[in-house]
């Protein structure tokens, strides 16, 4: 292969060529759903919201054969901090977004990635994907995902598929008079909640303006909803519905609220949600493995999907910095959550732009 600053690297073996993309969102979204296992962390608006939010550097590739066609493509972002390190990722906060295509076309890109990540010096390569890619990179399995494969009603649902339980738990927030509200005007209220929740958990919280842009990027996919007690948000989630698909991929409650289970509405308001919209899965969004959210999941009745990322590193590196990673940032965890919530959340959205 050529060197990853040339125009495009091309594959003698393989008669394939990595080539930048430079066109539009639309452009690149009609090559996205042509290909099977595609995401919505595939589509083209996170090119936007990667550099005009946090000023990360995109590198949307092409693969191509050797008449011209494409035969696969891979989003990726470098996110840099002198901080947290310098990481190039597919994709940044999300669980997927890994080379699509043909086989021969997804086993050369990651290839070509290795090359960009080698030139570029960063820390860690990471291709996230929900299938293995094809070549000789590392896999990590450091995180699952549950997925929910869901009847044609809630009626179904409900009575079939949720454990007694379960429903016992649902109707406890509603026998205490909480409501659930969805949709795009719900937005500021979801990031109260998963402010406050980050917090709690020792974790910088995301920039509203990041959700902001999702709103106006990704407006036909995501989904914001609110559980409401007395008119005040006391749990909230954000998810996203493609191919028939939805994942819960930010969500959280207050804790001084638990007594009163919210969290179990919210996650059942979304899958009535989902529901309504025609989904045929429901997708917990990604975990560790035997963590109490893990558990958590597992009691809807879902099962587990390993999530094999594909990684590559100069070094020793293994992971994105992660309250595992160390010492450090066990510490640095310990003491955010004690950090009044104003302070966090004018700090946190910072420092949260050099997170991977």
């Amino acid at each position: 292969m050529g060197s990853p600053n040339d125009p495009s690297t091309r594959s003698g073996t393989e008669g394939l060529a990595a080539v930048p993309f430079d066109g539009s969102d639309e452009e690149w979204d009609s090559m996205v759903g042509g290909f099977e296992g595609s995401t919505f962390c595939h589509l083209g608006a996170w090119r936007g919201i990667m550099t005009e939010v946090f000023g990360h550097e995109v590198h949307y590739r092409v693969a191509r054969d050797g008449e011209g066609a494409t035969v696969g493509l891979l989003p990726m972002v470098q996110v840099r901090s002198r901080l947290f390190g310098s990481y190039l990722l597919s994709m940044p906060f999300l669980s997927y977004g890994g080379p699509l295509g043909t086989r021969e076309a997804r086993g050369f890109l990651s290839r070509h990635a290795v090359e960009e990540a080698a030139s570029l010096k960063v820390d860690l390569l990471e291709l996230r994907s929900r299938v293995p890619i094809p070549g000789e990179l590392r896999t990590s399995h450091r995180k699952v995902t549950v997925l929910l494969e869901l009847p044609e009603s809630r009626d179904v649902l409900w009575k079939d598929h949720l454990k007694a339980k379960v429903r016992s738990q649902i109707r406890r927030p509603l026998k205490e008079g909480m409501e659930t509200r969805t949709g795009p005007d719900r937005m500021d209220a979801f990031y109260r909640v998963f402010s406050e929740t980050m917090r709690d958990l020792g974790t910088p919280v995301l920039p509203r303006r990041f959700f902001q842009a999702i709103r106006e990027g990704l407006s036909q996919q995501v989904l914001f909803c609110v559980v409401e007690w007395k008119g005040v948000p006391v749990a909230a989630g954000c998810g996203f519905l493609w191919n028939g698909e939805f994942e819960v991929t930010w969500a959280g409650a207050l804790r001084r609220h638990s007594r009163m289970a919210p969290n179990m509405l919210l996650y059942w308001a979304l899958m009535e949600e989902a529901l309504g919209r025609g989904a045929h899965t429901f997708n917990f969004g990604r975990c560790s493995p035997d963590s109490g959210t893990h558990r958590f999941k597992r009691q809807w009745g879902g099962e587990d999907h390993p999530l094999p990322w594909a990684q590559w590193s100069p070094g020793e590196v293994t992971a994105t910095p992660n309250p595992d990673s160390g010492r450090l940032i066990r510490l640095a965890t310990a003491v955010w959550k004690k950090l009044p919530l104003g302070l966090a959340n004018r700090v946190g959205p910072i420092l949260s732009r050099g997170l991977p």
